[in-house]
């Protein structure tokens, strides 16, 4: 046939997207500036907690014996975490409902990662010492590298990685370092249950990755502090926890660390989303840095000791092992 007039170079014509594949923009979270900027930001958030919630049981008359009102503050402080998320989710137009099987695996992953964690967590924090509960929460980022190196082809240990954890560790047991030194007598319901505590950290860290590959991360926390808080709560109420007093000082503070729970536990399910567990969990061993520091100045304790500065040090380096691995980072 001959060609049509006016038509030889239709084709030509054509739009270029038509002989162009579409390639999927990088999430800001996966560079390498903005993860350490966002990781450090959680961890001064989740350091800050610390010397909240000391006032806070001071505000609310609960002894840190008293495991049931520590269950039920813990629980209302992660139901209000939730609620927060939930209705930023809802304002934004994100699909809350979630079909059955989604809402199954998020009420795992609330159950394992918020009520599971923080039961073992608080039973153990009544049966340790604030040294030893600092040093062995810290076992979270051994536990997450492995069982990264276990499940994930692209996260495996290599010896630059161990010694930037161990450097981090070892930063985390400088600061706890008193004059006294460190009494290594170790017990089930105390140091044991903090590890099993970090243990479900770091299981539902590399659990609620897998889910938020195709479900968003603010819903997905939302439903997890929602639905964990609430067996907390249920807990903490069953077991006969209450508080001697509540007035608009500890409405304010509880708004404040339900705040600071939603924020930083969806930045961190964001960066676990988008880069390998290893290069994020390392950053875990920078909240006792942070709280000993925070603690010092909101509750008039010396921070200025060499022991903060070398912890601080330690910590940095062992980050930088984990995290400089190239030039460039993909997530």
């Amino acid at each position: 046939m001959g060609a049509v007039p006016g038509r030889k170079n239709s084709l030509a014509r054509l739009p270029e997207f038509t002989h162009k594949r579409r390639v999927p923009a990088t999430s800001p979270f996966a560079d390498r500036r903005v993860v350490i900027a966002t990781a450090l930001l959680c961890c001064f958030l989740w350091g800050s907690a610390v010397p909240a919630v000391k006032i806070g049981y001071g505000l609310l008359g609960i002894v840190p014996t008293d495991t049931p009102s520590l269950l039920l503050f813990a629980g209302i402080r992660f139901v209000l975490a939730g609620l927060m998320l939930l209705a930023y989710g809802a304002a934004t137009g994100k699909p809350l409902v979630q079909k059955r099987q989604r809402f199954g695996e998020l009420a795992l992953l609330g159950l394992v990662s918020t009520a599971g964690q923080y039961l073992f967590y608080y039973i153990g924090l009544a049966h340790s010492t604030g040294v030893k509960v600092s040093i062995t929460t810290s076992t979270s980022t051994f536990f997450s590298v492995l069982l990264a190196h276990l499940l994930y082809a692209n996260d495996k240990l290599t010896a630059r990685r161990i010694l930037g954890c161990l450097l981090g560790f070892a930063g985390v047991i400088v600061v706890n370092l008193a004059a006294i030194g460190f009494d290594l007598n170790l017990s089930l319901l105390g140091e044991g249950f903090i590890v099993i505590a970090a243990l479900l950290f770091s299981v539902g860290a590399i659990y609620g990755k897998r889910l938020s590959a195709d479900m968003d991360p603010t819903v997905m926390t939302g439903w997890q502090l929602l639905l964990g808080g609430a067996v907390l709560t249920l807990v903490g109420l069953i077991g006969g926890g209450h508080f001697a007093a509540f007035d608009w000082p500890d409405v304010v503070l509880l708004a404040y660390l339900a705040a600071l729970s939603a924020a930083a536990f969806t930045l961190w399910s964001v960066l676990m989303k988008h880069n390998p567990v290893g290069s994020v969990a390392i950053f875990n061993c920078a909240i006792p840095i942070f709280g000993v520091l925070l603690s010092g100045l909101f509750l008039g304790e010396n921070v200025l000791q060499w022991k903060n500065l070398a912890a601080l040090v330690l910590v940095s380096l062992g980050i930088w092992m984990v995290t400089a691995t190239g030039r460039r980072w993909k997530g």
